[in-house]
């Protein structure tokens, strides 16, 4: 049976990626740092992905196994040898960790193997595989580079599915919305996976995702959190809300437009899509989840500052995109470490030197003044 070794044995490598290489006939190796996962994935051998619908259908997935990556690094190896896919959807501040293990993995790979493996980093992240690569290679010597060159395949991918808190009881069932797509950029004639689209250029398709799902899902929590909203769903029960989320995607979908010469009438059926499988309460999902780790959510090439910033260097709107990484700023979760860290960054150093620091934005800029504006109002 053809192997796939998927970095990331959490609910979406499971509930996602991991899923479609099953129903594609791969036996999927797990690799994870969390030992009641893998162990179950070893007993077991299956589990069940739910879909977050009123009929409730699922669908048994078979063929998984386990690999701890601290403690079984040689097995880890010995999978990568063998794998015709390896993915990742671990994070992407995480890539940097997995790197040198892969980078073994690849090295004694080579020495005997000169069938292809396809390499696809499944982060909400732009050029995510090229960052993955990146920190590969820091770990490999010029000669195995070469040996790489026509064997290891590097594509970027655009990932997107919901996948909720889960209230599992140490189950290995997984949640999921229906919905989901994954692009990967590549004109090689790769080995087929069900529910794969194949592009020859990802960004807009990668960028459209990020700045339409992403930055709404954000929106949609930040300003839930601020109205003491327990859900997604809930907050988009209130029409100022709605309304809010629909003039940032409005700003967003304009640079979209405008750097990608997307159809507008199209992307407007796209943007009123997206919203309604936010509007989705069998996900339940809480804002608290979705707004999670505001510091790398207001990182300059993310879901709310990138767009803000290309819109105004096309001379776009961009001041409901401001208002948005106001209401980030204001996410002080006590239960998430990022929040925390952010507020005693905010009370330490104040709004300008957190958003140079933190998004990158010159303290003098419009953007900036914009932000403070609205993080003033809404702060009141």
């Amino acid at each position: 049976m053809k192997l796939a070794v998927h970095f990331g044995a959490g609910n979406i490598g499971r509930g996602f990626i991991g899923a479609l290489f099953s129903q594609s006939g791969y036996h999927v190796t797990f690799v994870d740092i969390a030992d009641q996962i893998i162990n179950q994935l070893n007993e077991e051998k299956q589990y069940q992905v739910k879909l977050a619908t009123a009929e409730k259908e699922s669908m048994t997935i078979k063929n998984v196994s386990g690999l701890n990556n601290m403690t079984q690094e040689s097995e880890v190896v010995e999978a990568i040898k063998q794998a015709v896919y390896l993915t990742t959807a671990i994070g992407p501040n995480i890539l940097p960790h997995i790197a040198p293990l892969i980078a073994k993995g690849l090295a004694e790979r080579v020495k005997n193997n000169d069938e292809k493996l396809y390499v696809i980093a499944c982060e909400n992240q732009i050029s995510a595989t090229d960052l993955l690569k990146g920190y590969i290679f820091e770990h490999l010597d010029s000669e195995t580079k070469e040996k790489l060159a026509d064997k290891v395949y590097f594509f970027n991918s655009a990932v997107d599915r919901i996948v909720p808190l889960q209230n599992n009881q140490g189950s290995l069932d997984v949640l999921v919305e229906p919905y989901y797509e994954w692009v990967v950029e590549t004109s090689e004639n790769i080995p087929p996976v069900e529910g794969m689209t194949k592009v020859r250029d990802l960004a807009p398709f990668i960028e459209r995702k990020l700045f339409t799902v992403n930055t709404g899902h954000a929106v949609i929590a930040y300003l839930g959190y601020l109205e003491n909203k327990p859900t997604i769903d809930q907050t988009l029960a209130d029409e100022e809300i709605v309304k809010q989320v629909q003039a940032t995607l409005g700003e967003t979908g304009a640079y979209l437009i405008h750097q990608y010469g997307l159809n507008s009438e199209e992307h407007g059926k796209y943007i009123d899509k997206i919203i309604h499988r936010f509007e989705n309460a069998y996900l339940n999902d809480d804002v608290t989840r979705v707004g999670r780790s505001p510091i790398r959510k207001l990182g300059p090439n993310d879901r709310l500052v990138r767009p803000a910033v290309e819109a105004q260097k096309a001379g776009l709107s961009y001041t409901n995109l401001a208002k948005a990484i106001a209401s980030a700023l204001l996410f002080d979760h006590q239960e998430d470490p990022e929040a925390v860290k952010l507020q005693a960054m905010i009370k330490e150093n104040g709004l300008s030197v957190v958003l140079k620091e933190v998004s990158g934005l010159d303290e003098n800029s419009e953007i900036s003044k914009e932000v403070i504006r609205y993080y003033d109002q809404l702060k009141k």
